[in-house]
């Protein structure tokens, strides 16, 4: 599923997003393996996405984007997005 947001340049496809968040916190495997596993700087791009959930919410907030979307985009709105992917996904198993 594509990011949506008319805001969001990234256009991200959640799906893949989730499957790097299932290989994170479902099967244990560390941020920087996944970053040295990447096969391009999109899917950087989607890793770095799915490690910013290990930082609390009031943190989140406070960030400054340095991404080639950050005036378009706020970080809390693909947080917001995968976060619910990932609880619909693990109400499912």
């Amino acid at each position: 599923m594509a990011c949506y947001n008319p805001g969001c340049l990234g256009n991200y496809d959640f799906d893949q997003i989730a499957f790097f968040a299932r290989k994170r916190f479902i099967e244990g495997c560390q941020t920087v393996t996944l970053l040295e596993q990447a096969r391009s700087q999109r899917e950087r791009e989607e890793i770095a996405l799915v490690c910013m959930l290990d930082i609390a919410d009031d943190q989140v907030r406070d960030l400054q984007l340095s991404c080639r979307h950050s005036e378009h985009c706020k970080v809390t709105t693909c947080r917001s997005q995968l976060k619910k992917m990932i609880a619909a996904e693990l109400a499912l198993q």
